[in-house]
Parts: structure tokens; C-alpha cells; sequence
């Protein structure tokens, strides 16, 4: 099975059903189809071959979409690239994958021109509307000159995209996913019960990022629709959801708090939505239950995992976030391997720990990633005998619920005590002023590392370092909170992702130091 089955089923058993919403623009699957098979000819006629690289930089919308298939249609592999990265940041990436083609709509049309004139043969093509810029092709004549080609039909074990990681962790590298990667997830997803052939899906999370991206696959397959907004704003979600009766999206924590506190929630007709789905970072059980009294008729579901997995791993369905579940503190876990998934927790030597015992989450299975793009070395390390290793520190209880702790590389040493920034997080995102923070490791002569808070206030709210520091002592140990707090009316940077970019938080403070923990 490849990425481009479920437009082949869709066309055979839906084929006038409704594919994808982008504005005024409404288009069944037989009318995708066929500009999916003219745009991929025209792919191949800009001259990619099977596994050329062909990139995007672009918000979203339903040419995105159409890109995911004909991409794959044409034999080559699709390159989405971060809108929020710099132009030398892209410039790396494209250079680094040697991308051929680049599509570009326009809010990036200038800087696909100057990409243009670092980057020897890279061809451009404007998707968006207005006046084609000088020096691009033009998607919609591109579509409407070019015959539609037969599929491709690239195997399962054959590359189907690369997607750069968020840089969470340092340099950003190309993850390579195969065909049988993409469809895996999807499979499992549904498998799970996520988006079902009734499902109208809201683009609203970055297209680029593939844990949105990803779910279209999902939906494909099902047999949904698809409505695509150009980006997140509360408002913009809510009028989606109002006007086209959407009935699940994917929102990122920071999206889902941004929405659930936005003032003129109230106003909206939001009885369609049926389902969020969340990831990408650990939500604070705060917003969830704000978000939950917000939205009494939405159930919402966690998905973990991440680039390297295609990109999930477990899921934490909605009768663990209530009742029961509830009450044994299920909701503020991952949830549990999805049927394709394999879970295990590992120490430093690549033992399974007891459990309850915190390790390395480490998954198996036909989603693991295929391996960093040109990085042999980094890939032997990350995966050892078919297992992932995340990365993610965590715990597996009795029940095979998992517990993600943090990321392993931003666990504390203070005073000889581990501390796990996301339980601290979670005490600070408890005080009414707080609409957004992070904990990190800072350097201190006395105890190492000391537990280092930097954090935003909610519009209008106040608080003092003192206080938060107080307010923490109530929930959890002593030696787990901040010795320091950071009050700024800067938001905090993001990844792509929407992941806190901590190692930007600590650079200032481990400048012109071999180490960057203690």
C-alpha cells in the first residue's frame, strides 16, 4: 500500500463525495483526482524523476493537499518545509535533501526568489493566486496544460517524503519515511476509532508538520472531508467549525488554550465538533479541564509520538480523560500503544526497567522511520535492532498506560535530585496568572543545576517571581521548584511543532561552557 491508495479508493467507491473546503473553493474527489494525476505529469515534466525530492513552503491550503498525492502520484518524494524557519534554515534544508522543485505560495514567493538565486537548477512554482511572479511556473496552468499520467505506484518500502525535524533537540535532519511508514499510521489511527467516514477534518495545525499532514491520510482513507484554514487563530477555528459543521481538528496545547480562553468563544455554534485531537507537547491538566468545561460535548484524544514514528505512537482515548480513567490519573498520561505499536522503557544500557520505573520510551513497528536522511551514524543510534529510541523519558504502568516525563536530555540534576520539567510546568500552569511557561536547568555553584522558570503572564494578570515560587511549594516537593523565576512578556519560542524551543531559553545561560548541564 502507498500514499496514494486512498485517492485510487476514493475515486472508485466516492468519487463525487467531498474531498476538500479551502475558502469558496469546494471540490469532490473525482475533480481532485484529476488534478492530482495533470499536476503530477506536470512534475514529472519540470523534470523529477521517482525519488527526486520535490518541496513546499507554504501556509495552508488545499493546493498543500493536493501536493501530498501528486507528489507521491508522480514517483517523488514530498519535501515539506517549516514556515517558520529563516530563509538559511530552508536554504540548509533544500540543499541538504537537493530538492529540485520548490512550490511557494504567496506569503513566501520572495523568499523562493532569493532560494532561487543560492540554489543552482531549483525550480520554482507559484501556488497561489494573484500574479505569478518572474522567474515561476504558474500551478493552476501547470495543471490545465498537462494530461493527467497513470499513477506512479511507488512500493511500500519506497521513500515517500522527508520531513525535518523541529530542532528540539539541536540541528534540524531530514526523517525519512517510506509509503508503508505513512500508511502504517494511518492505518493505526483509524484502527483506534480517529476519524471515521463521517468525519469533516479542520486543517487548522501547520500542514507542514506532519502530525496534521499525516491525518489526511486518515481521513483519505476513511472517507471524510477535508476543510483547510490558512493558519490557527481562535477565530478563524471557530467560524470554520460554525460555517462548514467540522466535527474534529488537531490542535497543538498552546492552540487548545489559545481557543478555549478566547473571549468571544461563547458566540460561535461550535454542536458539530465532535473530537480534538492533541499532541506535540505535554498539556498542563489546568487547560485540560478548562478546555473540557469549555467544550462539554467534545471528547478529546491524545496522540504521542513523534517525526521518526509517521508520527504515532500511542493514544490516550477519551474515557480516560473522565470517570475512572480519570480518577487513576490516566489523563495525564500518553495512553497506550496504538495495534501496530510496540512500547518498551529503557535504561542507559538499553535495558527494560521495571515498571513505574522512569527510562527511554523506545516503539517498534511498521511506522518506525526508515532513517535520517544522509546520517548513517545518527540513525544507528536512534534505532537499535528496529527499536526508536525517543528520546522521551517516561514510565509504563501495570495496565501498559504510558507516562511521558519529559524529554530525557532536559531532565535536572539539582543537588543530586532528578526533576522532570513538565511536572513543575504543570504546578505553574495551575496559578491563574500564568498563560504560558517553561522549566529548565540553569547553572548554580551550589546545587549544580537549579530548577529555572520562564514564564508569561495572562493579558492584564500579575504575579510576582515570589509568589509563583510559593505556589508551587503547595503542589509538589520542595527540591522540584523553581529557585528562579523569569517573567516576560515574550512569547516563548516554538518549533514548528509548537514545542517550547528550550535549548534557545538555556543558551544564555550555558554560553562559553563545554557542558550544557552540570
Amino acid at each position: 500500500m502507498n500514499i496514494t491508495h486512498g485517492l485510487r479508493r476514493a475515486l472508485q467507491v466516492n468519487p463525487n463525495g467531498l474531498a476538500v473546503v479551502c475558502g469558496e473553493r469546494r471540490r469532490n474527489w473525482r475533480e481532485v483526482g484529476t488534478r492530482v494525476a495533470r499536476l503530477a505529469a506536470a512534475i514529472r515534466g519540470l523534470g523529477a524523476d521517482n525519488g527526486d525530492r520535490v518541496a513546499i513552503l507554504s501556509l495552508n491550503s488545499d493546493r498543500y493537499l493536493e501536493l501530498y498525492l501528486a507528489v507521491g502520484w508522480a514517483g517523488a518524494v514530498i519535501v515539506p518545509l517549516n514556515i517558520r524557519w529563516s530563509p538559511l534554515e530552508n536554504e540548509d534544508a533544500l540543499r541538504d535533501c537537493r530538492a529540485t522543485i520548490l512550490f511557494v505560495d504567496k506569503a513566501f514567493a520572495p523568499v523562493g526568489a532569493t532560494l532561487a538565486t543560492t540554489i543552482p537548477g531549483l525550480k520554482l512554482v507559484y501556488a497561489d493566486e494573484g500574479e505569478t511572479p518572474v522567474g515561476m511556473e504558474n500551478y493552476e496552468t501547470l495543471i490545465a496544460r498537462s494530461e493527467p499520467m497513470a499513477d506512479a505506484m511507488r512500493s511500500r518500502d519506497d521513500l515517500a517524503g522527508i520531513f525535518y525535524t523541529g530542532g528540539t533537540t539541536g540541528r534540524s535532519k531530514g526523517v525519512m519515511l517510506s509509503h508503508g511508514n505513512l500508511m502504517a499510521n494511518a492505518l493505526n489511527a483509524l484502527g483506534e476509532g480517529l476519524w471515521p467516514s463521517s468525519t469533516i477534518y479542520l486543517h487548522a495545525a501547520p500542514m507542514f508538520h506532519l502530525a496534521n499532514g499525516a491525518a489526511m491520510y486518515s481521513v483519505l482513507l476513511s472517507g471524510g472531508s477535508n476543510v483547510v484554514i490558512q493558519g490557527f487563530t481562535p477565530d478563524g477555528v471557530a467560524t470554520a467549525i460554525q460555517k462548514e459543521r467540522i466535527t474534529d481538528v488537531l490542535l497543538v496545547p498552546t492552540m487548545i488554550q489559545m481557543f478555549v480562553d478566547h473571549p468571544t468563544l461563547g458566540t460561535y455554534d461550535l454542536s458539530s465538533l465532535k473530537g480534538i485531537s492533541y499532541g506535540a507537547s505535554v498539556i498542563s491538566d489546568a487547560v485540560l479541564m478548562r478546555a473540557m468545561k469549555a467544550l462539554p460535548h467534545v471528547e478529546f484524544t491524545q496522540a504521542y509520538g513523534m517525526t521518526e514514528l509517521s508520527p504515532i505512537a500511542t493514544i490516550l482515548h477519551w474515557k480516560e480523560h473522565i470517570g475512572d480513567g480519570r480518577a487513576k490519573g490516566r489523563h495525564r498520561g500518553a495512553g497506550r500503544a496504538t495495534l501496530g505499536a510496540e512500547l518498551k522503557i529503557v535504561d542507559a544500557e538499553d535495558k527494560v526497567v521495571p515498571l513505574g520505573t522512569v527510562g527511554e520510551i523506545a516503539v517498534r513497528g511498521d511506522m518506525v522511520m526508515m532513517g535520517y536522511w544522509e546520517r548513517p551514524e545518527e540513525t544507528a543510534r536512534a534505532v537499535i535492532d528496529g527499536w526508536m529510541h525517543t528520546g522521551d523519558g517516561g514510565y509504563m504502568d501495570e495496565d501498559g498506560f504510558v507516562y511521558v516525563v519529559d524529554r530525557v536530555k532536559d531532565m535536572i540534576i539539582s543537588g543530586g535530585e532528578n526533576v522532570y520539567s513538565a511536572e513543575v510546568e504543570n504546578a505553574l500552569a495551575q496559578h491563574p496568572a500564568v498563560a504560558q511557561c517553561a522549566v529548565i536547568g540553569i547553572p548554580s555553584e551550589r546545587w549544580g543545576e537549579q530548577v529555572h522558570a520562564v514564564v508569561v503572564l495572562k493579558s492584564g494578570a500579575s504575579a510576582t517571581p515570589e509568589e509563583l515560587m510559593e505556589h508551587c511549594k503547595a503542589l509538589i516537593a520542595g527540591y522540584k521548584c523553581p529557585r528562579s523565576v523569569d517573567i516576560t512578556s515574550t512569547p516563548l519560542p516554538l518549533s514548528g511543532a509548537g514545542k517550547i524551543l528550550k535549548r534557545e531559553l538555556r543558551k544564555p545561560y550555558w554560553e562559553n561552557r563545554e557542558r550544557r548541564v552540570s
